[in-house]
């Protein structure tokens, strides 16, 4: 293929050299012909052995080279093979080189690439004095071969326009060949990495997994309950493979943990079609954690038989937080699940709280057989679970001590030596102070309520707790990020840098992490994980920003790493998106990781994907240092307004950058002490982050029918007081009677608070003696946007007195009212 021709040069190159007018946003940007980073060939090469260790050629390309090689040299008398030869061994071999798509101008897809690589101008007057003959055989390029007479238009021609790419300077350049083939980080510490986007417009993405049944598809589960199959090409059917959204019990308020939580394929699902889901439900008033049983519709292998199900395990929730979530099946068969202590703050139940009680589900990993039960029990005990002979203790118990561990995995092993194979890591949220990750271990006690990180948390039990807790690996603390979300060891085949790295976030700030094991020590190495800024991701495909909320973490069934994210933690909100991880620092060997998907019969209509985000790119500032935040909002406060689907073409925000480079913000990496800074949102264009405060009125509007508002006294209260309720355009109260927690967080809600500490009765907080009573047995579910939409008596109507006067006590943190 001819180079392009010079009156129609196109921008690649223009816009390389604008990245380089930007100070510090240039770095190497290895990137091979076939627009992919290098890699580590299996075999040595023989050819172009300079390349054998990191580059873009594997053995079979190294041998195409070289007999191109004797095609062209079988031209060369003796006096010109001994002038030539080794330069056209370095021509030929720059292929390989992991420069190879700056070298012959092919960075863009789009547009044709050279036939002969970019030439240094000292280096190429010294092949045109010599050896100018040689092109002839070497290039069909007719415009470069009828400049062979005249060295200086001959030598332009083959220059670069970004000369630090050009042969054989390069090879020299420090900072093209510092840490080639490593994972980039920059001068903090913070590993660079991109994403790739596979699914978006997926309200609150809970879940993905595999089937692990050779078709490679994945399945996305949405908080509200349904389940959607996507195939290898990422293209999405249209009919759900799981709709439960009718009996799963959540709502649209930003930070409800109800909903549909979790979902799991039996590791024989090929052969018994059977599919285990985690979900909340409501009967008769009470909340509860279900564990259900699902087989796949025999007419249709993309949806499940709804039919089907069957309640493996049902558990009595006595809050709406802290609801687990997570199912696995481990190496051994068994089905692993992890509960959360039950919700409220600080594990309030019983003595020691649930977390520590063995004779309760709550606050716990438990493992159950559910192999063979068409017939006979829907479970069984393993055998060789660890209380299994404690009378006291329920026999399904694992571990125990754990207060709400969000994501949990076990990790496949090293691909080769399998080392770690079977590890189970959990990510544990906190209280106020730390979030955790741990390495469960059966019948091992994980600390909470006692514990909180590695810290003290009820100093009674902290102090006559147990030597044998199991203390973290990992804790951080809340100004780092105030709510984990486990993730996974990468055992994938295309990023292999990132083999045994395990890779986590946090909900709330928005962070990326890892962990990586010192196997002499037995300690692990914390890095944080930033989007990569400048070139890093500058590979077709890939982007270099998310939103915010860091739902979940997955592997598909070859062993890739993903995540799941949204701008609007709702479970009603079509923000959340699915990304791939990518290390572009090195991939894996071209055919190493290809696989061959099994057939996948659809039925019914295919929605083709189409990703909305584009790679951004912006001139780097100081990430801030660190700084201790004085609110702690948990997973289930969000503060900031969604970012729009969309982000602007990378190369229109360049040339914007460009024109104002003063002005520039980097918006691309996540920052270490705050969420991630946020991109564009809104079709309006407005940022996102903290919500505008409206411009005072000179009247005051007349609430709405329904609002709250909460009184201490005859003063306002903070985030604590006796309700009160406009109706029909008058303040009044509410009795007692029938008045809950559920009742209560609906108030809370309105005002703005996430949690209830207490629903609070027999005028608490005074009697509001001015006031007339308007609402009498109030009875709410917990999900209704007002007091009104609750059963209650008539408006006006009551049988009791103001020194029932229903109250609340709110928080914006999940946390005790008094330290223990």
């Amino acid at each position: 293929m001819a180079r392009a021709a010079p009156g129609r040069r196109r921008p690649w190159p223009l816009l390389l050299a604008l990245l380089h007018a930007l100070p510090g946003l240039l770095w190497g940007h290895p990137q091979c012909l076939d627009f992919k980073p290098p890699f580590k060939p299996p075999r040595p090469l023989h050819f172009c052995v300079q390349y054998s260790d990191f580059g873009c050629c594997d053995a079979e390309r190294d041998a195409a080279l070289l007999e191109r090689y004797y095609r062209v040299a079988e031209n060369f008398d003796q006096a010109a093979y001994a002038a030539c030869a080794s330069h056209l061994q370095n021509l030929l071999c720059q292929e390989c080189s992991p420069y190879a798509a700056h070298l012959y101008d092919a960075e863009d897809p789009s547009t044709p690439e050279r036939t002969v690589p970019g030439l240094c101008k000292d280096y190429c007057v010294q092949v045109w004095q010599t050896c100018r003959a040689m092109f002839r055989y070497l290039t069909p390029d007719e415009e470069l071969l009828s400049l062979e007479g005249n060295m200086a238009k001959f030598c332009r021609y083959l220059s670069l326009d970004d000369t630090d790419y050009c042969f054989p300077h390069l090879l020299v350049n420090n900072n093209l060949n510092q840490n080639l083939g490593v994972v980039v980080a920059d001068s903090e510490g913070c590993l660079q990495l991109c994403l790739a986007e596979v699914a978006n417009g997926l309200r609150n993405p809970v879940a993905m997994v595999h089937a692990n049944d050779g078709t490679h598809r994945f399945f996305i589960a949405e908080q509200v309950g349904l389940v959607w199959t996507y195939l290898p090409d990422r293209s999405r059917l249209e009919k759900p493979f799981l709709n439960i959204s009718e009996a799963v019990l959540t709502s649209p308020w930003e930070g409800d943990e109800r909903g549909f939580l979790g979902i799991v394929f039996h590791p024989k699902f090929k052969f018994n079609g059977k599919v285990y889901v985690y979900y909340s439900v409501e009967v008769q008033y009470e909340e509860r954690i279900r564990i259900s049983e699902f087989r796949i519709s025999p007419d249709d292998m993309n949806s499940v038989d709804h039919g089907s199900e069957r309640v493996i395990l049902e558990i009595d929730e006595p809050a709406s937080n802290h609801n687990g979530g997570e199912l696995l099946f481990g190496d051994d068969g068994y089905l692993y699940i992890f509960t959360g202590d039950g919700g409220m703050a600080g594990d309030p139940f019983g003595l020691f709280g649930n977390a520590q009680n063995k004779s309760t589900l709550l606050g716990k990993v438990l493992r159950i057989n559910v192999d063979n039960n068409d017939h006979g029990p829907l479970y069984r005990i393993p055998p060789d679970n660890p209380f299994i002979n404690e009378p006291k203790a329920r026999p399904e118990v694992y571990a125990y001590g754990a207060r709400n561990m969000w994501r949990c995995s076990f990790d496949r092993g090293d691909p080769y030596t399998k080392e770690g194979k079977g590890r189970l890591f959990c990510g544990d949220v906190g209280q106020n102070k730390f979030e955790e990750i741990d390495i469960v271990e059966k019948g091992k006690n994980y600390g909470w309520r006692a514990r909180e990180g590695f810290s003290c948390y009820d100093k009674k039990l902290c102090t006559n707790s147990s030597l044998d807790d199991v203390l973290p690996i990992y804790a951080y603390p809340h100004k780092i990020g105030k709510s984990v979300t486990g993730g996974y060891v990468y055992r994938g085949c295309e990023s292999p840098n990132l083999n045994g790295v395990y890779i986590f976030g946090d909900f709330m700030s928005g962070r990326l992490m890892s962990l990586k094991e010192n196997r002499a020590t037995g300690d692990w190495q914390y890095n944080e994980i930033c989007m990569g800024t400048g070139q890093t991701c500058m590979f077709p495909g890939l982007i270099n920003n998310y939103y915010q909320y860091i739902i979940s973490f997955a592997e598909d069934e070859a062993g890739e790493l993903y995540f799941m994210s949204t701008g609007v933690p709702s479970a009603t909100a079509p923000n959340g998106v699915v990304y791939k991880m990518v290390d572009t620092s090195r991939r894996a060997p071209p055919g190493k990781c290809r696989v061959e998907p099994l057939p996948v019969k659809v039925k019914g209509k295919l929605t083709k994907f189409v990703p909305k985000e584009k790679l951004i790119i912006k001139k780097p500032t100081q990430r801030p240092k660190l700084r201790a935040t004085t609110r702690a909002p948990t997973r289930s406060r969000a503060t900031a307004a969604p970012p729009r689907a969309t982000t602007p073409d990378w190369l229109e925000q360049l040339l914007t950058l460009m024109r104002n480079q003063n002005r520039v913000q980097m918006t691309t990496a996540a920052p270490r002490t705050r969420a991630p800074k946020p991109r564009k949102g809104g079709r309006a264009g407005g940022r996102r982050g903290q919500r505008r405060r409206k411009k005072p009125t000179s009247a005051p509007l007349e609430p709405r029918n329904g609002a709250v508002r909460i009184m201490d006294g005859n003063a306002k209260g903070k985030d604590g007081g006796r309700v009160e309720i406009f109706i029909n355009g008058e303040w009044g109260t509410v009795c007692d009677d029938l008045w809950n927690s559920k009742a209560a967080a609906v108030v809370c809600r309105q005002l703005g608070f996430a949690f209830v500490i207490r629903a609070t009765k027999k005028a608490a907080f005074g009697e509001g003696h001015s006031l007339p009573i308007l609402l009498d047995d109030v009875q709410c579910t917990g999900r209704e946007k007002t007091l009104l939409e609750c059963s209650h008596a008539n408006i006006g109507r009551h049988n009791c007195s103001h020194k029932e006067d229903a109250g609340v006590i709110c928080s914006h943190e999940d946390v005790f009212e008094t330290e223990q």
